[in-house]
């Protein structure tokens, strides 16, 4: 994270993916009816910039009007409410790909129609979340991480297993997120279960006896970006369960020589892709945005300037650290969310 909108930007999404929070406003959202002859974006800040907007409305003769959402429930909320018609593409994480598909809200790809798409790091050939049967439905455009984030003080070398938030040794000197889905994956990488999303009853037994088992070393949950950096910088805490990347900057900030790894079991990662509407107006033109989304500039933009790693340019990613897509599970929609906040409710109940 950097000074100005990279900061902002970064942090909204980041927030939007693990918390449902409200965006942040911003001048360049655009509500209301639009003209017949736009073509009308639904996505997150950051991915609909000028660098690469104008392009594509000087090349087509079309205007954009850009809707930023502010969570994954108000995304799917404007989607559904008009069946697809109101918007052309949108945006979003690999974890929401299955209710869209089953509300019939977006479109198989045309691949054809997207040149750009061999522009695709190896990484983000075959992602699991975006196929149905045979059909493809969304290209991965930005990427980040929930990684383990270090006061480098308490650990002079990098720690490499995320068995230090289980380590009796660094009780009361570390903080998890209250987050039930991720932190319900994050268990099950860590005991080593192949689908962390799809999981038995077995499986949650052993899940909740390991968050058990944590919660009592824990100082505490905490429930944001902002109150994660306090708690950690405030109470001298050694390690967290973080929110993302950004969250490193933000301690540095306050004074921590802090950093992140992505431990040897790997991490969760989120990965938004670009898709097409059931409602698109013109499926051409919007099998167009998705093909200048994937330029290599469009990527590089987003990881030099956005902070996000980004799906085409591997340079890019490099010169920013984003060097670890392949050690990251990309989220997927859970076998029973309803289940897992039980469960998880069940743990912080647990003395």
């Amino acid at each position: 994270m950097t000074a100005s909108r990279k900061s902002t930007s970064g942090l909204t999404r980041r927030q939007a993916l693990a918390f449902g929070a409200a965006a942040l406003a911003t001048p360049f959202v655009i509500r209301g009816a639009r003209a017949a002859g736009d073509f009308r974006i639904l996505t997150w800040e950051g991915y609909a910039e000028p660098e690469w907007v104008k392009p594509f409305e000087e090349k087509h003769g079309v205007k954009t009007s850009v809707v930023y959402a502010g969570s994954v429930d108000e995304m799917f909320a404007k989607m559904q409410g008009s069946q697809g018609a109101d918007f052309d593409v949108v945006a979003f994480d690999t974890s929401s790909f299955a209710r869209y598909i089953d509300a019939s809200l977006i479109r198989p790809l045309d691949l054809s129609k997207v040149p750009n798409a061999a522009n695709l790091l190896p990484a983000f050939h075959a992602v699991a979340p975006l196929m149905r049967g045979k059909d493809q439905y969304g290209v991965p455009f930005a990427w980040g991480s929930l990684p383990l984030v270090y006061d480098k003080a308490a650990f002079p070398t990098a720690p490499d297993s995320w068995s230090v938030m289980w380590d009796p040794a660094n009780a009361q000197k570390i903080i998890a997120l209250d987050d039930a889905n991720n932190s319900i994956v994050l268990a099950a990488i860590l005991l080593g279960f192949k689908d962390p999303f799809h999981l038995t009853d077995e499986q949650f037994d052993k899940v909740k006896e390991k968050l058990i088992e944590q919660k009592k070393l824990l100082l505490t949950y905490y429930a944001g970006f902002d109150d994660g950096v306090a708690i950690f910088a405030q109470s001298g805490i050694k390690a967290m369960f973080s929110m993302g990347e950004p969250q490193v900057p933000g301690l540095k900030a306050k004074g921590v020589d802090a950093a992140f790894v992505i431990p040897k079991e790997g991490a969760i990662g989120w990965l938004d892709c670009w898709t097409v509407s059931a409602g698109t107006k013109d499926v051409d033109l919007a099998h167009a945005w998705v093909d200048a989304c994937l330029d290599r500039k469009v990527g590089a933009y987003l990881s030099d300037k956005k902070s996000y790693g980004n799906t085409t340019d591997g340079d890019a990613n490099t010169r920013n650290g984003f060097t670890y897509a392949d050690k990251l599970v990309w989220l997927q929609t859970p076998e029973n969310f309803e289940k897992r906040i039980a469960v998880w409710n069940e743990v912080k109940a647990a003395p």
